[in-house]
């Protein structure tokens, strides 16, 4: 499947999840309605009350991530973040309570449907020091330089092309600038028949790098201080979970990913000698 292709079926399942989410139902990471419940192991139990109890119920319910990055990521008063395929805004709006109102939080996202929920989260939040951008995280619309911190949940390893989402991320953050991502990581081979699944691409599963190949394209984009830290490993119970239901024989496929899957935090540091990645430019954020 060409990566084209890829965003076109990535766009399409995550519009879908969030009109599910607006018509009340949960979006089960972007796959159809017959696999409710498919992401359970992956996109439960990562926020606590503490963290979303003041914003609005449909922002967490459209999270579709892999992580808590606004957990980790260290955010402070008057910083500038920018979240990479925002969904429907939880991540941005959390950073946005931590850099305060001298701050900014960006929220990036190629999905109308999104985008429409994300703002109306905001609205009913009543948020004022956050932007939500339309575009892609293979070519994000904001200038060189103009990012304290890059965050994002579970969307990279959507990426047919994540070795330009990584060279972009290098180009808009500053010198000094943190990449501080929840993604799914692989440990070891997996089965073709996983990777080839295009259900289990949307699920967060099947487009995931493996832990010295993430490492790799973050040392070619020009990152240093490179960290990789499991956060949630999958055990064969949850191997079932989010194979059944996907046209594969679970009894086989699961025994071999056992372990193989892990949720994690990924940091890297953008060097402060820097200025930018290969092919900079400026450009003026526009918003759908």
């Amino acid at each position: 499947m060409s990566a084209e292709n890829i965003k076109e079926v990535v766009r399409e399942k995550y519009g879908q999840a969030a009109l599910r989410v607006k018509a009340g139902s949960g979006p089960c990471c972007g796959a159809p309605s017959a696999t409710d419940g498919c992401c359970d192991p992956i996109t439960t139990d990562l926020y606590d009350t503490a963290q979303s109890h003041e914003l609005p119920e449909e922002a967490l319910k459209a999270s579709l991530g892999c992580g808590n990055p606004t957990a980790l990521a260290q955010l402070t008063e008057g910083e500038t973040a920018l979240d990479l395929g925002s969904g429907g805004g939880l991540d941005v709006l959390l950073s946005a309570q931590r850099v305060g109102p001298t701050g900014k939080a960006y929220g990036l996202d190629m999905t109308d449907e999104m985008l429409a929920l994300a703002r109306e989260n905001q609205r009913k939040a009543g948020v004022t020091n956050v932007e939500f951008l339309k575009g892609e995280i293979e070519n994000i619309p904001l200038p060189d330089n103009s990012v304290d911190v890059i965050i994002s949940n579970c969307v990279i390893n959507l990426s047919a092309d994540k070795g330009r989402v990584l060279q972009e991320a290098f180009r808009v953050l500053k010198p000094g600038g943190r990449f501080a991502v929840s993604d799914v990581v692989v440990r070891g081979e997996v089965p073709d028949e996983v990777r080839k699944s295009v259900l289990l691409w949307i699920g967060c599963i099947a487009g995931a790098l493996q832990e010295s190949e993430y490492v790799s394209k973050l040392v070619g984009a020009g990152f240093e201080t490179i960290n990789i830290e499991p956060t949630r490993i999958y055990k064969i119970e949850d191997a079932r979970t989010f194979l059944t239901g996907n046209d594969i024989d679970v009894d086989t496929i699961a025994p071999q990913v056992e372990g193989k899957f892990m949720s994690a935090f990924v940091r890297a540091v953008k060097p402060r000698g820097a200025c930018c990645g290969t092919g900079c430019r400026n450009t003026v954020p526009e918003n759908a």
